[in-house]
């Protein structure tokens, strides 16, 4: 049985003001349904964040609308499998499921203590894929009352063995955690000190796992996987190398996973030099890409540029952020990696903001005033 593996499309997203949607477009119906036509699966698994917010605006559902309605088109009859992740909610990916399971498309219901499996059979039997969507401790507590739940780990290892999964079966799990060993890219929400996280051991017994919420590809055990998100969010990401997992399951304990890379419309680019350099006509006929690219540029002029955001824009259409590092940003801490934000703790971020605007450390009057806030 062969399976496409995607997650993390974040539907409507936009980044430093400048919306997405268009670029979204062009992978998913560009790239991604042609490489569903070509390899021809038997299931697509869509492991969560399709929509980058819970309520997402009436473009953002008609892109997806148009995309599954496209999937539900092919002649070959692929089944669909989309989940709900921590941007999405829940309600709106379960609504009208019943119906669409008719069709083969398969939207996660609404969590309420018990997911069972879709079965599908090819050459070596029966294949049992099971649809478990974002859940946080409170929400498993609450349908698992009887169940030891003191975190996290555990409400997603319970929801799992409330599955009465058949371990001599094969079978698949679609999820949308933080477990434990992943790397994080810096553009997803996890909790400040990894409290969100999962043990990988709560999926034990399948022989896929397709993840979703982080968005660099990779394995965290050879049958638990993110695929990755299909495009680049943050310049956290701007060397990954995006693409879709293409898992195939033979007999028992056979599992092989490939990936197919996706080339986005526009690319993401760190940049840096002086504001005559980036701007010579030289350096822009050098690099036509940078035009509509999604640009960072760092300066290394001395003196800030009058209207030199402005000036920048102009040229480069799409730039999300200008920095400058310079003898002043030095003596002051600033760069434009700002660190991983998610291990610090609430006061330290505020100290570094404090640090950074002002140009020096906090007063010992002005940390209490915060303190109390906080």
């Amino acid at each position: 049985m062969k399976l496409l593996h995607t997650s993390d499309l974040h539907i409507g997203k936009t980044v430093a003001a400048i919306p997405m949607l268009e670029e979204q477009k062009s992978m998913l119906f560009g790239q991604i349904i042609p490489i569903i036509e070509k390899e021809r699966p038997d299931a697509i698994l869509i492991s969560g964040d399709v929509f980058d917010r819970s309520n997402p605006s009436a473009e953002a559902l008609a892109v997806f609308d148009e995309f599954i309605s496209d999937l539900a088109g092919l002649s070959f009859g692929t089944e669909v499998f989309v989940i709900s992740g921590n941007h999405d909610g829940a309600e709106r990916i379960a609504y009208g499921s019943r119906i669409l399971d008719r069709n083969g498309l398969h939207m996660s219901p609404v969590y309420d203590g018990a997911v069972k499996p879709h079965t599908m059979k090819d050459e070596y039997g029966e294949v049992d894929i099971y649809m478990l969507p974002f859940v946080k401790k409170a929400t498993v507590k609450y349908f698992l009352p009887d169940a030891e739940i003191e975190s996290e780990n555990d409400s997603v290892a319970q929801a799992v063995r409330a599955m009465d999964m058949d371990p001599e079966r094969r079978n698949v799990c679609l999820a949308h955690q933080f477990v434990s060993g992943a790397a994080v890219s810096g553009s997803e929400e996890t909790c400040i000190g990894g409290l969100d996280s999962v043990n990988p051991e709560a999926f034990a017994g399948f022989d896929y796992v397709a993840l979703g919420h982080i968005h660099g590809k990779q394995n965290i055990t050879p049958s638990i996987r993110y695929s990755g998100s299909p495009l680049k969010y943050s310049f956290s990401e701007v060397d990954h190398k995006k693409s879709v997992s293409i898992v195939e399951l033979k007999e028992k304990g056979n599992v092989q996973v490939r990936e197919i890379p996706l080339t986005p419309k526009n690319d993401w680019y760190d940049i840096k030099g002086t504001f005559a350099e980036l701007t010579s006509k030289e350096y822009r006929d050098a690099h036509p890409e940078l035009e509509e690219g999604y640009v960072r540029v760092t300066l290394t002029d001395e003196d800030d540029i009058v209207n030199g955001y402005k000036s920048l824009q102009a040229i480069y259409h799409n730039m999300m952020e200008l920095h400058y590092d310079n003898a002043r940003t030095r003596a002051l801490g600033i760069t434009s990696e700002s660190g991983d934000a998610s291990k610090k703790t609430d006061e330290e971020l505020i100290l570094e903001l404090f640090r950074i605007q002002n140009g020096r450390e906090m007063s010992e009057e002005e940390l209490q005033y915060i303190r109390k806030f906080i």
